[in-house]
């Protein structure tokens, strides 16, 4: 076994096949033909001297020799991407790479402060996710992106979090409630009313729940719906109440859709945090987005 004769290219390769748990999905993701990719772990393969899948009815598992590899071939990669932001670095924020995962709520208003961002520094390459709060706290978990915006930061896993930017959360009625035009309705009021709800875990839903249980109510959960965009739709066809983002509802209330209840303690004020994995080297690129979010808010 003579691992000098072994390239990055199969490394990369490999790696890809062991995340993706598939040859033609990682096939897919690399731009590769099936046959090309196959021929490449092969090699590989040949090159350690053992085999590095096997293949039990559909699906591919990592032999022991595999799994080493794998771990090895994370640590390969890892060190590259450093080699890449450190040489970025070099050359200040005008080149390098960005990758930003945030969550659902938060796409009113960070894409614009992004948009300002990459047209002050056109030489970086950003990638975006968007997703749900369990989406962004599975990346978060396996350190997929450089910054992570976020309502609430999680207790559960070690990380670095500030706040950067106000999020009113409103209560909102369809326009013919008979709760419109109300002032100071005290929470009680409301503790027969059916409410629309994001889904369990939801940052703006634990808000909610927590806010009436201070005042001695539980929720009438009429419908759990999984975005905005839905639950504002619901809310205007008259099923029911919601809270939400106030950034989120901007043309809504302007157009009539949906009205702003006058409802005692609302609007409750969360925070929009940057959260990053502690000890988490951020590259040049993505500390000057981070300094931009507290700078442009």
């Amino acid at each position: 076994m003579n691992l000098r004769h072994l390239t990055l290219h199969q490394l990369r390769i490999f790696h890809a096949v062991a995340e993706h748990n598939s040859f033609a999905r990682a096939a897919e993701a690399l731009h590769l033909s099936p046959p090309t990719l196959s021929l490449q772990v092969k090699q590989l393969s040949e090159t350690v001297g053992q085999p590095l899948f096997e293949q039990l009815g559909k699906k591919i598992y990592l032999t022991p020799a595999g799994k080493t590899l794998a771990e090895a071939s994370g640590d390969i990669q890892l060190r590259l991407d450093r080699l890449s932001e450190d040489l970025s670095a070099l050359q200040g924020i005008e080149r390098g790479s960005l990758k930003l995962a945030i969550l659902t709520t938060v796409k009113y208003t960070v894409p614009k402060l992004l948009g300002g961002f990459c047209a002050a520094h056109p030489g970086i390459d950003v990638a975006m996710v968007v997703g749900n709060r369990e989406n962004l706290l599975q990346r978060l978990a396996n350190n997929q992106d450089d910054l992570y915006i976020m309502g609430q930061p999680p207790e559960q896993l070690d990380v670095l979090s500030e706040p950067f930017a106000d999020n009113p959360l409103v209560l909102v009625a369809p326009p013919g409630h008979p709760l419109v035009g109300r002032k100071r309705i005290a929470p009680a009021r409301l503790k027969d009313e059916p409410f629309i709800l994001r889904e369990a875990g939801s940052g703006t839903r634990l808000t909610t729940e927590k806010f009436f249980a201070a005042h001695g109510i539980t929720l009438k959960n009429r419908l759990e719906v999984g975005s905005n965009e839905a639950i504002k739709q619901t809310v205007a066809g008259g099923l029911g109440l919601a809270v939400l983002s106030g950034h989120t509802l901007t043309a809504e209330l302007a157009l009539g859709e949906l009205v702003q209840l006058d409802v005692k303690g609302f609007p409750l004020i969360r925070r929009w945090h940057v959260v990053v994995p502690r000890g988490k080297r951020l590259s040049a690129a993505a500390q000057a987005f981070r300094e931009w979010l507290f700078t442009h808010r």
